[in-house]
């Protein structure tokens, strides 16, 4: 039982010195923080950039940033039910008996528009008209 405290207190004391390692740009923290005031965020290192994860009226959000502050996408989530009607048409007919477990609309910073619904595990990804972009599987936080 000591033993299992033991390891139970080191693996914690590791996750939470690895995520006080993210070093986060003042560039970053600073476009955050005007966009964002007050709001409480979870960082991490995405590759070679920033993703601040947070809650805004209710619904979960993440904003991916480059490391000089420049946003590059927002996701916000949202309910299954507010997919564009063409989306649900599409898992209905080319995935039979599939369930949307989850959605998120995410806007790049060119303006564009897709939508992610989370079906048998995987995050499908749809142009704003429905259109598959691609699947991949779900990202575990």
């Amino acid at each position: 039982m000591k033993n299992l405290t033991m390891i139970a207190a080191v693996s914690l004391g590791m996750t939470v010195s690895a995520c006080a390692q993210v070093k986060i740009p003042d560039a970053v923290k600073n476009a955050f923080q005007k966009e964002y005031p007050g709001t409480k965020v979870k960082w991490e290192k995405e590759g070679g950039n920033y993703e601040a994860g947070f809650e805004q009226k209710g619904h979960e959000m993440s904003v991916i940033y480059t490391p000089t502050g420049v946003a590059k996408e927002k996701e916000m989530e949202m309910a299954v039910s507010e997919l564009p009607k063409s989306i649900s048409d599409y898992v209905s007919q080319h995935m039979k008996g599939a369930k949307i477990k989850g959605a998120a609309k995410i806007t790049k910073s060119n303006g564009e528009v897709q939508y992610e619904a989370v079906v048998n595990g995987k995050d499908v990804m749809f142009t704003s008209d429905g259109k598959l972009v691609k699947a991949k599987e779900e990202e575990k936080d």
